[in-house]
């Protein structure tokens, strides 16, 4: 079971990436082009910022169960997401005119803390 979940946690950080980079630029575009703020842009940044809570549980489900370590600063950029999702969170209501910047730039932060990850991970 240990590799499975190891296998999923590695080619997950490329769904946690890949989403948070496609919403983000979707996020600074509708900030110009009001037509681009749909409900599909909401439920999509909901679900690609949910996708760093799956890696995180992941990543913590390794350490604890087979007692490993994560490699150096690697656990520090996977829960820095947990604390960026939750710091956009709650500027939502101070910043509602510029809900597409604060998501935006959120999912292009999110996809960077994602690079630095698999970064650090790659170089073990």
């Amino acid at each position: 079971m240990f590799a499975t979940v190891s296998a999923t946690h590695d080619w997950f950080s490329w769904v946690v990436i890949f989403a948070n980079a496609a919403v983000g630029l979707w996020a600074l575009v509708a900030h110009r082009r009001t037509s681009l703020r749909t409900s599909a842009l909401w439920i999509a940044t909901a679900a690609a910022q949910l996708t760093v809570f799956v890696q995180a549980g992941l990543g913590t489900w390794l350490m604890v169960a087979e007692n490993r370590e994560a490699p150096e600063l690697h656990a520090l950029y996977g829960f820095s997401g947990l604390v960026a999702v939750g710091i956009a969170y709650s500027y939502r209501p101070h910043l509602r005119a510029y809900l597409c910047l604060l998501y935006g730039f959120t999912g292009l932060f999110l996809m960077g803390l994602g690079i630095r990850a698999v970064i650090l991970d790659s170089a073990i």
